[in-house]
């Protein structure tokens, strides 16, 4: 049996989420412990089967046996990658954690090198920068050239492989595929963020469990993150203005358009109906903008809440 951490703290924990991924998993796991091996720094890895419907529960039963820093989470059903980075992350143990694929397009013996500047002291998160051929690379290009013109983060790849501090999922938001956007989020909250050259290779065995499909997905969380990042604890700063804006364009057109009837005796509807629009739907932009802030206190309070239950756990 390979040596471990089992029974105590570790250094690092390596995140796996695993679908369908029994052809992969003994050779990554085989690979994993060559890494490890001799390393100053402990290492666990969990692996989160995240609804496989192949024989990955038999063959990390299997693994289990053979190598003791190995750990297992399941979820019955399919949860996704933000799920299972969560699940794992409550089960694990490590001050910092890794976020590694299955499928061996990224090979275990770069993982201390995603841990090292953290272990150092150096950083707070490091993602790993693809190098080498893939599929995907001329939509990751223009997923990642907006982002960086969203968000203004110093790396050139957000989707990849990534190491980070354990605070760091606290103060994440938990949203389905968010996962992407750890390195924005975390970036936004004042985590100091690097990143390294990673080989990127053909994936061993099985197939992508992604595909066009989620690209307008994709688009559609980077807009939310966008505005979660942007209007988040200030929604009235963009519904009110607009509301407002709305409603002032929609007062002066009906002065005008009331002078123009009573000087010059003409009327047009459809001037009308666009005051009409315009006054009603600043006027539902604006109170929109009300409720949102009433929404944005309730959760400052939740998060005030949080860190003082988190400071008492620490003391107690």
């Amino acid at each position: 049996m390979t040596s471990g951490a089992a029974g105590r703290d570790v250094d690092v924990s390596v995140l796996v989420p695993a679908k369908d991924e029994a052809e992969n998993l003994p050779l990554f796991m085989e690979q994993a412990a060559a890494a490890f091996a001799g390393s100053p720094v402990s290492y666990e890895v969990i692996v989160i089967d995240d609804g496989s419907e192949d024989d990955s529960a038999a063959v990390l039963a299997r693994l289990q046996e053979r190598y003791d820093f190995l750990r297992v989470e399941r979820h019955r059903v399919r949860h996704g990658i933000a799920d299972a980075l969560r699940t794992g992350y409550l089960a694990s143990r490590g001050r910092v954690l890794v976020f590694y694929p299955a499928d061996l397009q990224f090979k275990p013996a770069d993982i201390p090198r995603l841990a090292a500047p953290i272990i150092a002291g150096d950083a707070d998160m490091v993602t790993g920068y693809k190098e080498g051929k893939y599929e995907k690379a001329f939509v990751s290009g223009i997923y990642n050239r907006l982002s960086r013109a969203l968000f203004h983060v110093p790396v050139r790849d957000l989707n990849s492989v990534k190491a980070y501090r354990r605070e760091i999922m606290d103060d994440l938001p938990i949203r389905p595929d968010w996962h992407r956007y750890m390195i924005v989020l975390a970036a936004a909250q004042g985590y100091t963020v690097t990143e390294i050259p990673v080989p990127l290779y053909p994936r061993h065995a099985g197939r992508s469990k992604f595909g066009l499909s989620r690209i307008p997905v994709g688009v559609l969380d980077m807009l939310s993150v966008w505005f979660e990042l942007r209007f988040g604890r200030k929604p009235l700063l963009l519904f009110g203005m607009l509301g407002a804006a709305l409603f002032a364009l929609g007062t002066l057109a009906g002065l005008a358009a009331l002078a123009t009837l009573l000087i010059a005796g003409i009327g047009i509807r459809a001037v009308w109906t666009l005051i009409q629009t315009c006054l009603i739907l600043g006027s539902i932009f604006f109170v929109g903008g009300l409720v949102g802030e009433m929404i944005a206190v309730q959760r400052a309070e939740v998060r005030e809440l949080r860190r003082r239950l988190d400071a008492r756990e620490l003391g107690e």
